[in-house]
């Protein structure tokens, strides 16, 4: 059995952080792709593991690790070794949790109105009312957040909040570029931060909302430089952005 084991799903925001920090660890991992249409995180062998029945989760060495953040912060301390995305100093271990924290609490949650809305609401406009109600009711950590959706996509004042949202964190990247030099969100290093945010600037990439950071050249340069990371193609592995797993979004794809 493999040291470590991953659950999580291909186009899961908080899998991707994950995955990048397994791989650019050089971490050897088992990955079991979860289909979360199919409910296969509502299964009782996945709740066993996770009770609140989302993705990622992780277990080395038969101890379960939960949240994406919990789990990127732990890579980092047990497996420094190759390479450390935490400052050693203490005063900017501290920075580095504050901006995180607002990357949770911020953008992360917003990219998923966009997401689902674009992405998702066809597949539960095609359910009951009955089966929809059911399925969100069985959601320990998304119930509220389907019933607002609900079968007819989130209302538009919703959706402008949330890109309001999406919209000041790339002001708020772009400050924190700035006062510390970049070419990183903490100066010269790539940092947990970074691969916090990362899935929700892809995200945004993917689905068309690059239009955020058109007048911000250090967020373009930001993108460019984590997508030319050396393990960032292993851990957006085919299937893992919205626009290659749901064809009615490949309009959105951006022109390369």
């Amino acid at each position: 059995m493999a040291e470590f084991i991953l659950y999580n799903a291909p186009q899961s925001t908080c899998s991707q952080r994950v995955r990048f920090v397994l791989n650019a660890k050089n971490i050897p991992f088992t990955e079991h792709k979860l289909d979360l249409f199919s409910g296969d995180q509502l299964k009782p062998e996945y709740l066993a593991i996770n009770p609140n029945a989302v993705v990622p989760a992780l277990i080395h060495n038969g101890h379960t690790i939960l949240d994406s953040s919990v789990i990127v912060e732990y890579l980092d301390e047990v497996a420094s070794e190759e390479v450390c995305f935490s400052p050693s100093q203490p005063e900017k271990k501290a920075l580095m949790r504050w901006m995180m924290r607002y990357v949770d609490e911020i953008p992360a949650p917003a990219i998923r109105v966009p997401s689902y809305n674009l992405a998702f609401l066809p597949h539960f406009q095609q359910m009951t009312e009955e089966a929809f109600l059911d399925l969100a009711n069985s959601k320990p950590l998304r119930k509220e957040f389907l019933l607002t959706m609900g079968r007819t996509g989130f209302p538009k004042a919703e959706m402008d909040q949330a890109l309001d949202k999406l919209n000041r964190t790339v002001i708020r990247m772009n400050e924190w570029i700035t006062q510390n030099k970049g070419p990183w969100i903490m100066g010269d290093q790539l940092s947990l931060v970074d691969i916090a945010v990362m899935p929700v600037i892809v995200r945004m990439e993917d689905i068309n909302l690059s239009a955020a950071w058109a007048d911000k050249p250090l967020i373009s340069a930001w993108l460019e430089n984590i997508q030319g990371h050396p393990v960032f193609q292993k851990t957006y592995y085919s299937g893992s952005l919205l626009t290659e797993k749901y064809p009615h979004l490949a309009h959105l794809r951006p022109k390369k």
